[in-house]
């Protein structure tokens, strides 16, 4: 194989991640940490005053390294932190990234333990540092809810140490990764990570028990035998031999039938009665569903309806006032996928399970695609009303947690046409891409307008709500080279290859044929909230469990919400097709080293 070649695949995207987010590989033999005289640490501080810069830092050091052993550690973390790093010997930046590390964990401040980290860019500290470092900065992004890279900390001190007890770890971490992000870390053909990608593969496989699990699981041990996690199964997986998870055979559906919602409800049952046809028509065994009018407000009453008649299970409600209201309980009566999204930041009550469409979850992966893709600065174009605001805050949350800078937000009147609002979306200095957030007819009016105002290599990503879902090529040519999200069914050749592909694909066919077009994704939400329903005992049992559905990759985060992981489409010719992802590869430069140019 070519040597170039073997380099940048074994590297792959651990190595760009962490040189990336600052972790090279690690040699030289270990050395000790000088011990330093009991000195007065506030004389040193205070002389530090009086120095020049290079003896301060230096001086300052020695005090916070006093400090800690004084067990005065919130002093020193305070000194040790507003230290300029850049400014001491090697030997004095590997004492510094060890003492704020090290304070940065006890003292609970994982940003401290992340900014140690970044020593790794430059420095190839002695092997047995480094290790310290890479674990405590795993346990640090863990803690900050940055799983790929906490895997990714985690991976690369398992290649180097062989360490079983790092199993659990680096489980917790990858089952909270989506789709997207295993895609990415699969580019590391090494094999500890590939083994890795094949367990959570085979735990995320849906089978049908978990005896059925478990034997696919011990399968996977049998042909990755050195593997450290066949060595040592992760704890959560071996505790999976004393589960046993009651199959669902009838499911309580609540779906208003009057009121302003009964559009919407009517869809949601049409594809959840569709889905549950299929399985009866195919021989499959199906949960019985029985139907119950959620509108009014005593779900208490209609909870104890749905035991009386033995239902397992509960699909809705679908008020966001009634999801919101079953929220803040401590529990539910019965395990139910609410089919919407409280109000509330996080979900308190066990068994409480939320699924809907959230334009809010399409800002937060259009965010993570423009960093993946490079780009550092955005302007947000979105409507002038709360819709608008709650969309575009949430891309900009997401965007600036990942470092990234909102140039302008350009709210919109979409009464008004888009060739003023999008002149000032795209005006000087241009931001590195463009968030869109709009319906078919005001989308289509802005790459022409960029065109006109010369700024048509800004990239613009967009969510699904710009996709009327059939192919009109006259109309959405003026969509061309727009990027977005959208779910499964509505981009059957971008997502999957075409529609025999699809996931429940009879389903599709059926609702595609015999019902409104515009309705399609609320139909398409009703058949993954039966398969959801179907599951949730599962789903309960078995975190980071996963269904590859009409609407998406859905996987329940901690809280119990459903998160989607959509496929991505560009508009050419009019018809939306697949993004070639070449985020993953890097550039190999003349030494055969995968230059830092690659995602995240």
């Amino acid at each position: 194989m070519n040597k170039g070649l073997m380099t940048t695949t074994t590297r792959g995207f651990i190595g760009a991640l962490l040189t990336a987010l600052f972790i090279s590989g690690c040699s030289i033999a270990p050395s000790m940490t000088e011990r330093l005289p009991d000195q007065d640490p506030d004389q040193l501080l205070s002389q530090a005053e009086q120095q020049e810069p290079g003896q301060a830092a230096r001086s300052r050091l020695d005090a916070a390294d006093i400090l800690a052993r004084q067990q005065r550690r919130p002093q020193a973390l305070d000194v040790v932190r507003n230290i300029d790093d850049s400014l001491l010997s090697q030997d004095d930046r590997v004492r510094w990234a060890l003492l704020l590390s090290d304070l940065g964990e006890t003292q609970g401040d994982p940003n401290a333990v992340i900014r140690a980290g970044q020593l790794l860019r430059t420095i190839k500290p002695p092997q047995e540092q480094a290790n310290l470092l890479l674990e405590r900065l795993g346990r640090a992004l863990a803690t900050t809810d940055r799983p790929l890279e906490s895997t990714a900390a985690f991976l690369r001190l398992q290649q180097a140490t062989e360490r079983e007890d790092l199993n659990d770890a680096i489980w917790e971490q990858l089952v909270q990764l989506s789709p997207g992000d295993l895609d990415r870390l699969s580019s590391d053909n090494s094999n500890l990570t590939q083994g890795w990608l094949e367990l959570v593969a085979t735990y995320r496989s849906g089978s049908s028990s978990i005896d059925q699990l478990m034997a696919n699981i011990n399968s996977w041990r049998e042909s990755r035998g050195s593997h450290p996690a066949a060595r040592q199964l992760p704890s959560d997986i071996a505790a999976l031999r004393d589960l046993d998870i009651e199959d669902v055979t009838h499911i309580a559906v609540f779906l208003p039938e009057s009121g302003p919602l009964a559009k919407v409800s009517e869809a949601l049952k049409r594809g959840i009665q569709t889905q549950h046809d299929q399985h009866m028509n195919s021989g499959q065994s199906a949960p019985s569903l029985s139907f119950y009018d959620a509108s009014g407000d005593n779900l208490d009453s209609l909870y104890q309806q749905a035991a009386a008649a033995g239902a397992q299970v509960v699909l809705g409600p679908l008020s966001k006032d009634q999801v919101s209201a079953l929220e803040q309980r401590d529990s539910v009566p019965l395990p139910t996928l609410a089919l919407n999204y409280g109000k509330a930041d996080r979900n308190r009550a066990q068994g409480l399970y939320q699924y809907g469409l959230s334009a809010e979850d399409e800002a937060r992966q259009a965010a993570r695609r423009g960093r993946e893709d490079g780009h550092n600065s955005a302007a947000l174009l979105v409507p002038d009303n709360g819709w608008g605001r709650r969309v575009g805050e949430a891309f900009a949350d997401n965007w600036r947690e990942a470092g990234g800078e909102v140039s302008r937000v350009v709210e919109y009147n979409p009464a008004n046409a888009a060739t003023e609002s999008t002149r000032r979306a795209a005006s000087s200095p241009q931001s590195d891409m463009l968030f869109l957030l709009a319906l078919p007819d005001y989308a289509r009016q802005v790459p022409p307008t960029l065109n006109y105002y010369n700024a048509s290599d800004l990239p613009v990503y967009a969510t699904s709500h710009l996709h009327e879902g059939t192919v009109q090529t006259r109309l959405d040519k003026d969509l061309n080279g727009i990027m977005f999200v959208d779910i499964p069914w509505q981009i059957p050749e971008a997502a999957t290859g075409g529609i025999d592909s699809l996931p429940f694909s009879e389903s599709y066919r059926q609702l595609r044929e015999n019902s409104d077009s515009g309705l399609l994704r609320l139909m398409a939400m009703g058949v993954d909230a039966y398969e959801l329903g179907s599951n949730l005992t599962y789903f309960q049992a078995i975190p980071g469990s996963q269904l590859q559905g009409a609407t998406g990759s859905l996987s329940a985060n901690h809280d119990g919400r459903i998160q989607r992981q959509l496929p991505w489409a560009r508009f050419e010719n009019g018809i939306p097709g697949p993004i070639i992802d070449t985020s993953l590869f890097g550039t190999v430069d003349g030494n055969g080293q995968t230059a830092d140019d690659s995602a995240l």
